[in-house]
């Protein structure tokens, strides 16, 4: 279902929509004829949820609506919505060299506008920067409905009425961080409307943290801890401690965020898992990639995610049963596109053709599509990624699970062994260069040739499995396992630890050290550590678990918020940090020198790949994105704010100074 069009079929932007068909959260599809009558004639909110069966209801769409996130709403099996979020990061790139070549850069003169989101990788392949504002703005909707219609339940207790409320303040707190460290000062929208409003005016991002973080306040008071919970998946009081201290760090209440997170690893049932636990899942074909069986390998299996034995989970996304699943092809999308014909052996034949178990040429010890996926290379991980982010004391840390190929969890692509049947070298490990001449055998590195953590990736892909005659894994198929984690333990030590470094904690490095110590590291930090290391860390243990972009945003607003230096030295202006442009390596925010100095990748000139020269391009402004130009032409009686160094940035525009000012203003629509 579109919900982003009005009964006289004008498509309008996610902001008039909001307040229009707010109480439309149970469809999932429709026919074109609903949009012929006016959507309020159709449904009657006062009797759908004048029951607790309908704010259960209402609130099982917020829960599920959060997984849209990482996946998305489709069978889209080329990108990830999450991967928008490591496009602009330290982490990745975009690896699809087959692209135009002006499809890489995000800086404003070759590519990000706020007309048509950006005109990098686009649509479903690659940016899904107005996706996250329609969708943002669709969660916050569900959840208003919660809230709007909350008190009008006869019958229910009050602290039964507040953990719905409490519940509901989670997911629109939820997405409001993300949407302030996304896209800067942005419409503050907290109650369903019954008639379209077209004046609205955008509100500060500190009045916006103000108020998510009274509502976080609320939501750990009353929401009940998971083990009083009826299903996995639930916002429960854990998952609102981890919200709440976001919420304080971005508010610069250091303290504060330390004591919930003090509660959260001391004194709430939870602990690291520092053993093996639940199924060991060897992966698809173990005779082809065996894996030694070891913690951080059962932490990241699927079917282990959420049980019970699983002490470290806070809160996590179910994502299975061949009705609720939603496509997560992490195989496909996050491995290294090894099997095309940019990849040779030695003698000229195709390196990695990929056999079905029903073909003749088939080997067990040789299929590593099923072992470790098809890949594409949607996303490539950077060079410091691979391998710089694995150094600690100035030493590379060859134990760390996280990293290590030789338990299986890390794949180098010289592991990986020729398959095509017809090449002499079949069986022999691969080779990027040829061994007598030199010259590179393979004519695609950056999509084809990178090495990755195959325990976050590996999903058994369930349709595959059960066809013979498939050579495609791809991940998490109709019927396949895909649950994911929102929140673990091990965040709570990290947040903890950048809490810590704010206040000038030497014992930071202490909650750093219980995270590398689960990892069986070698090197653990001795001495005080910087936001860099807490950063490092983050990468390396939450990689696919953490918004990067979104954390690094805030991590830039902290540092000035606390006049903190960051590991090179710097010091940032709270007023100033974020208002800057250019693709030069001087000024600029943290999170703009992450993605230069550390991702290798951007701003460095020409990648040579494919016969192809990509320029990877990011400004200093696209620390935030930018407004899509649907939502303000759309907002014709009010006026949005533009971000910084896009087209339409006006500083003089009017804003709401406090969030209080913003609610009064919604019951305005002239």
């Amino acid at each position: 279902m579109n919900l982003f069009k009005y009964s006289n079929r004008k498509a309008l932007s996610a902001i008039t929509l909001i307040t229009l068909l707010g109480s439309s959260v149970f469809l999932s599809s429709c026919k074109e004829s609903f949009l012929e009558p006016d959507p309020l004639s159709i449904y009657q909110p006062t009797t759908t949820f004048s029951t607790e069966a309908g704010l259960k209801a209402a609130l099982a769409v917020c829960d599920r609506h959060i997984r849209s996130y990482w996946t998305n709403t489709s069978s889209n099996t080329n990108s990830v919505v999450i991967g928008t979020e490591y496009m602009f990061s330290d982490l990745t790139v975009y690896g699809k060299t087959d692209v135009d070549g002006n499809s890489v850069n995000f800086n404003i003169a070759d590519g990000l506008k706020p007309t048509g989101g950006a005109s990098g990788p686009g649509g479903n392949d690659g940016n899904y920067i107005n996706h996250y504002w329609e969708e943002t703005y669709n969660g916050i909707k569900y959840a208003n409905t919660v809230l709007s219609y909350v008190d009008k339940v006869a019958g229910l207790d009050e602290s039964i009425k507040n953990a719905y409320k409490g519940r509901a303040y989670f997911h629109r707190s939820y997405r409001y961080l993300a949407l302030v460290f996304q896209y800067g000062d942005v419409p503050l929208i907290t109650k369903i409307l019954e008639v379209p409003k077209l004046n609205y005016y955008s509100t500060k991002r500190a009045a916006i943290l103000d108020m998510i973080t009274k509502d976080m306040e609320f939501a750990v008071q009353w929401v009940p801890e998971q083990k009083d919970m009826t299903y996995i998946g639930m916002v429960n009081k854990g998952a609102c401690r981890m919200l709440l201290a976001k919420c304080y760090l971005a508010t610069g209440q250091w303290q504060k965020a330390k004591e919930q997170m003090d509660i959260l690893i001391s004194q709430s049932g939870y602990a690291l898992m520092q053993n093996t636990f639940g199924t060991f899942y060897p992966g698809g074909e173990p005779q082809t990639w065996s894996v030694n069986r070891n913690v951080i390998w059962d932490l990241h299996r699927c079917e282990n995610k959420l049980i019970a034995a699983n002490t470290e989970v806070i809160m996590g996304m179910p994502n299975r049963g061949a009705q609720s699943n939603i496509a997560f092809a992490t195989m496909r999308i996050f491995t290294p596109h090894y099997n095309s014909g940019n990849l040779k052996a030695p003698d000229g034949i195709n390196a990695m053709d990929l056999y079905a178990r029903s073909n003749s040429n088939y080997r067990a010890n040789l299929d590593f599509g099923r072992a470790l996926g098809r890949g594409i290379g949607t996303f490539r991980p950077t060079p410091f990624a691979q391998r710089g982010l694995w150094v600690v004391n100035g030493i590379e840390d060859t134990l760390d699970l996280r990293h290590n190929s030789e338990v299986g969890n890390w794949v180098k692509m010289t592991a990986l062994k020729y398959t095509t049947s017809n090449t002499s070298y079949r069986g022999q490990n691969l080779r990027l260069k040829h061994p007598t001449t030199g010259a590179l055998l393979s004519a695609d590195t950056v999509r084809g040739w990178f090495s990755w953590p195959h325990y976050k990736v590996f999903i058994t892909d369930a349709v595959a499995e059960a066809d013979r005659t498939a050579n495609a894994y791809t991940g998490a198929t109709t019927g396949s396992n895909g649950d994911w984690y929102l929140y673990r333990l091990a965040e709570a030590y990290l947040l903890r630890a950048e809490a810590k470094f704010y206040m000038n904690d030497a014992t930071a490095k202490d909650d750093l050290n219980e995270i590398r110590r689960r990892a069986r590291c070698s090197e653990l930090y001795t001495s005080n550590v910087t936001i860099g290391d807490i950063m490092n860390e983050r990468a390396r243990e939450l990689y696919l678990e953490e918004w990067r972009h979104m954390e690094l945003s805030r991590v830039s607003y902290c540092l000035a918020l606390s006049g903190r230096p960051d590991e090179w030295g710097n010091t940032y202006n709270v007023n100033t940090y974020d208002k800057s442009s250019g693709t030069d390596q001087n000024g600029g925010s943290y999170w703009y020198k992450r993605v230069i100095f550390y991702g290798g990748m951007y701003n460095r000139g020409g990648v040579n790949s494919n016969n192809r020269t990509l320029y990877y391009k990011m400004d200093k402004c696209n620390l935030y994105w930018p407004v899509p130009n649907s939502a303000i032409t759309a907002n014709n009686k009010g006026e949005l704010s533009q971000n910084f160094g896009y087209d339409g940035y006006n500083p003089s525009v009017k804003k709401w100074e406090n969030w209080q000012e913003a609610v009064a203003d919604e019951d305005k629509t002239e």
